[in-house]
């Protein structure tokens, strides 16, 4: 069972930046995957921001398009997201997951929270 960590979360201030990464300790390599990043408002579902294909290709929800940057680090075998001008709106919990193929287990995600 492929598992997934997410980390880099934290609470920042609107306007702010973060930038979450995604590992695993396993063997799943992910530049063979379309990998995505998931977010989780309070209260609501959980929804694809930001997505890599296997060739490179990102795609970003609306609400993110401009702000937010999805990528891949082959050799260390990171997905990572890069958060700018972060608003209240992008609070949640982030996971990273594999996108249009079976989901791997959820990790624990990571908390991002955006206030003044």
């Amino acid at each position: 069972q492929v598992e997934l960590v997410e980390s880099g979360g934290g609470a920042v201030q609107p306007g702010g930046s973060l930038r979450l990464a995604c590992t695993t300790p396993g063997n799943t390599f992910f530049a063979l995957h379309h990998m995505g990043w998931y977010r989780q408002p309070p209260g609501k579902e959980r929804e694809l921001v930001a997505s890599l294909t296997i060739t490179g290709v990102p795609n970003y929800e609306a609400s993110v398009k401009d702000r937010f940057t999805i990528s891949r680090d082959v050799a260390k075998n990171t997905v990572s997201l890069q958060m700018n001008n972060l608003n209240t709106e992008d609070t949640g919990v982030y996971y990273c997951n594999f996108v249009r193929e079976k989901f791997a287990s959820w990790g624990q995600g990571t908390q991002v929270t955006v206030s003044s």
